[in-house]
């Protein structure tokens, strides 16, 4: 067998081996080559290529999915859809203030590197803050693309979105549509290599820290889990007494059982759609509604997203000792909603949307990306808890909707 051959054939297993087996093989050699071997650059260049790769498509990426998302029509039913689309905002807004306050109920840091978090900007109060934000916003779209602005580049993004949709022919809407799925596929491939970066990172924290970091990412991995499993089973319930007057918890727990289960283990959004609409039929909902908030909720219904984007920010903060007031506490839960929606359709997205929220105190890129990076070690766990959450509170909003409405016709 040829030299080409053998690498197609040991390309093809690796792909066909499940990615989280994949992370977990990377997370153990890691340490295991950190424990022998502390000294080999080799390993510890396989985390710095991908932080790289990384911290170069992050901008791209959010910028095009944005201003792709923006332009799309979107499509209108009755007051049932309305509904829907308010209860998926309202529920990814109350799980980032979720978020922010089990962050501030049990802070948690991380290790970050020394010479970064020197050269961090760290805001000394909210009036910095605004300024840095407002600021920011406003620089030049080329140039915040290159600077990792994330806050110029959702400001920018955002104004090309709207205008497209009102301007831009359908030919041009759905050039952008394959532009923005082109990128997403470039940051599928990236992930595919993750194990390899994974494995780089892990060995530059153990043979730089020792094994007590696993101890730190275990504290994050449970404050992660805390605050999703809040959401869904408290915030998520009393979202859904509101609207339907009814005991919630049958109706979350037949959720949490046929579709969370099964987003658990998949970790897709998209994957678990077909769960989902089966779900839906069999407890007899409107295939007119449920055949277009399904597939819309993998896309904007974030929660657990939200959450991540907001612990892992948070978890940032604490570690450069900037002070967070309960007025910019409620803009990050804002922004941190609105980028969870740009979340979708892409694997460990939410992870590359946390240079967005952390810009909003002024931390540098390079920091940034290190949080993204701790992000797809924990990602494991971190990522199915978040899948679940999302897809199995697509089919709890869209039923909440209809039961509304079949209580309001009985009235």
């Amino acid at each position: 067998m040829s030299i080409s051959g053998l690498f197609s054939k040991l390309y093809k297993k690796y792909n066909n081996t499940n990615l989280v087996l994949r992370i977990t093989a990377g997370i153990i050699f890691g340490v295991l080559a950190a424990l022998f071997f502390p000294e080999l650059k080799l390993i510890r260049m396989m985390g710095e290529l991908f932080i790289g790769a990384l911290k170069g498509i992050a901008p791209i990426l959010v910028f095009i999915l944005i201003i792709s998302s923006l332009s799309q029509e979107k499509v209108r039913r009755d007051g049932r859809f309305n509904v829907i689309v308010l209860l998926y905002m309202v529920s990814t807004f109350l799980a980032s203030c979720t978020a922010v306050l089990g962050s501030f109920l049990f802070p948690t840091g991380i290790t970050l590197s020394v010479q970064s978090i020197e050269t961090a900007s760290a805001p000394a109060n909210l009036s910095e803050i605004l300024h840095n934000l407002l600021v920011n916003i406003v620089s030049n779209p080329v140039s915040s693309i290159m600077s990792g602005n994330y806050l110029g580049i959702l400001f920018w993004a955002v104004i090309f979105g709207f205008t497209m949709k009102n301007i831009a022919a359908p030919a041009s809407k759905n050039f952008l549509s394959d532009i923005a799925e082109c990128t997403s596929k470039v940051v599928s491939k990236i992930i595919n290599f993750a194990p390899f970066g994974i494995m780089g990172l892990v060995f530059q924290a153990v043979s730089t820290s020792g094994m007590q970091i696993f101890s730190e990412y275990g504290k994050l991995v449970l404050l992660l889990a805390f605050c999703m499993l809040f959401v869904y089973f408290v915030s998520n319930a009393v979202i859904v007494f509101i609207v339907t007057r009814q005991n919630p918890y049958p109706l979350i727990f037949t959720c949490l059982k046929e579709s969370g289960v099964m987003a658990f283990f998949t970790r897709s959004s998209a994957a678990n759609i077909p769960v989902n609409m089966a779900l839906c039929e069999k407890l007899g909902l409107d295939k007119d509604i449920y055949s277009i908030s399904i597939p819309l909720g993998a896309t904007i219904n974030m929660s657990g997203a939200a959450v991540t984007i907001t612990v892992m920010t948070l978890a940032a903060v604490h570690t450069l000792g900037i002070d967070v007031s309960v007025a910019t506490a409620v803009i990050l839960g804002v922004l941190a909603s609105f980028a969870a929606c740009g979340a979708s359709g892409v694997a460990g997205g939410s992870l590359l949307l946390i240079p967005l929220a952390c810009s909003l105190f002024g931390i540098s890129n390079d920091v940034a990306i290190q949080v993204v990076g701790i992000g797809f070690i924990i990602g494991v766990i971190q990522d199915s808890l978040e899948t679940a959450l999302n897809s199995s509170s697509d089919v709890v909003f869209t039923a909440a909707a209809e039961y509304r409405k079949i209580r309001k016709e009985a009235l």
